[in-house]
This record gives structure tokens, C-alpha cells and sequence, in this order.
């Protein structure tokens, strides 16, 4: 099983950050980032909107929690929000994202 955990980015240049630091500390075997989010959200009393990058990190379930504790004290953020999924993968993908986060 994979586990996509995903969070939202101010900036390109900080999804970057995150995705290497997660790469790097083999917490996570891939990342996808995807520029381009229009995000609208309560925030201090108000409805916010702004510009985001969505940044999801391909890992296992024995390796969440070590991505999730790296991405809250690395966020720009004060309260990111991270949410994981576990998905549905070939057993190949599944052995690779094992290897490679071990």
C-alpha cells in the first residue's frame, strides 16, 4: 500500500524545500509538485484566497509519521494541513516505494 500525503505550499520555492528534505531524509520515495492552486479558506475570522502550490509526497505507512513531524517543523506555514490517503498500487510501484524509503 502507498500513502499520498499532501499539503499546500505558499510558493514554488518552499514546496521545493519540503520535497527535498522529505527526499533526503528518505521519508518519502517521490514527490509531485503542482503550481497553479486557487485556494479559499477561513482563516483568523475572515475568507482568505490565494495562490498555492499543492505538494504531495509518495510514502509508506511506516514512514508517515516522520514525513508528517519533518513537514510541521519545515512548513511556512503556522498550522499546515496535511492530509494522507492511502492508495491502491501495482505490486511494483508498491516494492520500489519500500526500497527506496528504507
Amino acid at each position: 500500500m502507498m500513502l499520498h500525503v499532501t499539503t499546500t505550499c505558499p510558493d514554488l520555492d518552499s514546496a521545493r524545500s519540503l520535497a527535498r528534505a522529505a527526499l533526503d531524509a528518505r521519508l518519502a520515495a517521490c514527490a509531485n509538485i503542482k503550481p497553479g492552486l486557487v485556494s479559499l479558506f477561513h482563516w483568523q475570522g475572515r475568507i482568505e484566497e490565494e495562490a498555492e502550490v499543492q505538494l504531495v509526497l509518495k510514502t509508506s505507512d511506516l514512514r508517515r509519521a516522520g514525513l508528517v513531524a519533518l513537514i510541521e517543523a519545515q512548513h511556512p506555514y503556522d498550522v499546515p494541513v496535511i492530509t494522507w490517503d492511502a492508495v491502491a498500487t501495482t505490486q511494483a510501484a508498491a516494492d520500489w516505494l519500500l526500497a527506496e524509503t528504507l
